[in-house]
């Protein structure tokens, strides 16, 4: 596969939305973990996934490094190590597509309502809640091992507190580079970090740092209310994508039985 030229043009792209996602735009790799399906069975891109990953993780907390909410991830990360766990133990027998699409009703109703009320630049900020950060992060660690869908449960319960662009980019990266530097052990359990898969990783950590940096770059040129409309919508996307997944999986299996 790493002379494949059909990998490179599926996957650059990939590692691309990465980049731009781990830069500070949630929701912009929504479609790279599919892309990277079209050229590897699913359990083989995440594992190409993970180590580009971690490496962006690395460039956008050190980016970072001196703008991240401290409390956020005192709160959050005790409960995504719990869904970790969770999902760890869980995940030979539940369904993947039920998860996903339960994740995107309630994301899209977060996004419907933030939008109806006009909360999402106006109004104060919500305050810390030690049970809904705890929640919030659980479920993130969760549908983070299950689906890779940890980003919106994040999203959720991180938006609304309204940080400054930068200190959300910040708190972000920390708290995902923890998630999945603890994914290490699971995907090495499972024997899907392999020899052929950190080639591919590696082959593709050059573009994958490149675009990182974009991303990075535009958190720090673009006005924060634009910055929080960008993730909304980001978020809404993703939502959807992730409903349609799930009923695709689930839902279309049994209409068509």
């Amino acid at each position: 596969m790493l002379t494949d030229p059909w990998f490179y043009i599926v996957a650059i792209p990939a590692v691309a939305l990465f980049g731009l996602s781990k830069g500070g735009f949630a929701g912009a790799s929504l479609p790279a973990m599919p892309l990277l399906a079209f050229v590897m069975p699913p359990l083989m891109a995440a594992a190409v996934a993970l180590p580009v990953l971690i490496v962006q993780d690395v460039v956008t907390v050190y980016s970072f490094r001196k703008s991240f909410d401290r409390r956020m991830l005192q709160l959050m990360l005790p409960g995504a190590i719990v869904g970790l766990a969770i999902g760890w133990a869980t995940a030979t027998s539940i369904s993947p597509g039920q998860i996903r699409f339960a994740v995107g009703v309630v994301g899209a109703l977060f996004c419907l309502n933030a939008w109806l009320g006009g909360r999402i630049t106006g109004g104060g900020a919500s305050q810390h809640n030690s049970l809904g950060a705890s929640l919030w992060g659980m479920i993130s660690g969760f549908t983070s091992f299950i689906v890779h869908a940890g980003g919106a449960p994040f999203s959720i319960y991180a938006l609304p507190r309204q940080l400054p662009k930068q200190t959300l980019a910040g708190t972000s990266a920390i708290y995902f580079a923890v998630i999945n530097v603890l994914k290490i052990p699971a995907y090495l359990a499972l024997g899907t970090l392999t020899r052929e898969t950190l080639l591919l990783s590696a082959a593709l950590l050059p573009a994958a740092v490149i675009t990182n940096a974009g991303g990075i770059y535009l958190v720090r040129v673009i006005p924060q209310t634009l910055f929080y409309r960008i993730l909304y919508g980001l978020l809404f996307a993703l939502s959807l994508k992730l409903m349609v997944d799930g009923w695709t999986e689930v839902f279309g299996f049994l209409v068509r039985k």
